[in-house]
C-alpha cells in the first residue's frame, strides 16, 4: 500500500478503467447534495422572508403582497430553469446581467447552482409548510396526543438541519474519482490520492447503495502489521465487478 500521490494513468489504455462519481454523474450524489445544501439555504431564506413578510404586514397589505409576489417570482424562476433543456445557458445569461465582479462560470458550476436552487425551493416548501402548520395549531389551540402542539411542527422543521448534514456527509462519502489498472492490479483514488495494490487486499465485500457499489476492503496484515488505506470506497457497480474479478484471478 502506497499513499503517495497516485501517478496518472493512460486513459487510452484498454487495461485502464476510469470512473468519476460526483453530482454531475451520479443521481444519488446529486440528490443528496442538492437537498443538503438546499436545506441550509432554505432555512436562511425562510427566516429572512418570514421576517420581511411580518414587517410588511405591519406596513400595509400592498407591501405584504409585494413580498409574496417576490417569493413567487423567485420560485417560478428556479422551476423554469430546472425544467429547461438549456438551463445552464439561461442561468449564465442571468448572471451576466447582474452587476457582480465574477468571471464566466463553468457549466458544472452553473449546474450545481441550479441543483442548490431547486433543493432550496423544495426544502423551503417543506419548512414553510411545517412552520405554517405550527402557527395555525398555535392560533387555533389544537393539541395532539400527550399535549403536543406547535412544538411538534417546530421540532420537525428544526430536524431538517441535522438531516441535511447527514445528506451532505453521505454525498461526500459516495463521491469518488479514480481508476483501475488491470495490468498491475492497482486501484488509484484521487482527491484524496491513494494507491491500493490488490496484493495487500485479503477480501472485498460489496453493498449497493443507490447507483453506487460500496466496497469494504479487508487488508492482509503481514507479521501482524497494520496496513494503512481506505477501508470503504464507493464506485460504480461495473467497476466493482471488475475489481472483484481482478481479486479472484490474481496469482
Amino acid at each position: 500500500m502506497d499513499e503517495d500521490a497516485a501517478p496518472p494513468v493512460d486513459p487510452d489504455d484498454p487495461e485502464t478503467i476510469q470512473w468519476r462519481r460526483d453530482a454531475s454523474t451520479s443521481r444519488t450524489v446529486r440528490l443528496l447534495w442538492s437537498l443538503g445544501v438546499g436545506t441550509f439555504f432554505a432555512a436562511i431564506t425562510t427566516i429572512v422572508f418570514w421576517r420581511l413578510y411580518d414587517f410588511a404586514g405591519q406596513i400595509s397589505g400592498l407591501a405584504e403582497s409585494i413580498v409574496l409576489a417576490s417569493i413567487a417570482a423567485l420560485v417560478v424562476t428556479v422551476l423554469v430553469l430546472a425544467v429547461s433543456s438549456n438551463s445552464e445557458r439561461r442561468l449564465e445569461r442571468l448572471v451576466e446581467l447582474l452587476p457582480l465582479p465574477v468571471g464566466s462560470p463553468s457549466d458544472r458550476g452553473l449546474s450545481r447552482a441550479i441543483d442548490a436552487a431547486v433543493g432550496t425551493v423544495v426544502m423551503g416548501a417543506v419548512i414553510v409548510i411545517l412552520m405554517g402548520t405550527g402557527r395555525f395549531v398555535a392560533q387555533s389551540g389544537i393539541e395532539f396526543g400527550g399535549g403536543i402542539g406547535v412544538g411538534l411542527f417546530t421540532g420537525l422543521a428544526a430536524l431538517t438541519i441535522p438531516i441535511a448534514l447527514v445528506a451532505l456527509v453521505l454525498a461526500s462519502f459516495l463521491r469518488s474519482v479514480g481508476a483501475v489498472d488491470r495490468d498491475d492490479g492497482t486501484i488509484y483514488l484521487y482527491d484524496p490520492d491513494h494507491r491500493v495494490d490488490l496484493e495487500v487486499i485479503d477480501d472485498i465485500s460489496v453493498r449497493e447503495v443507490g447507483d453506487a457499489a460500496v466496497l469494504k476492503l479487508s487488508y492482509r496484515q503481514p507479521d501482524g502489521q497494520y496496513v494503512a488505506g481506505p477501508r470503504r470506497i464507493a464506485v460504480p457497480p461495473s467497476v466493482a465487478d471488475e475489481i472483484l474479478q481482478l481479486l479472484e484471478t490474481r496469482p
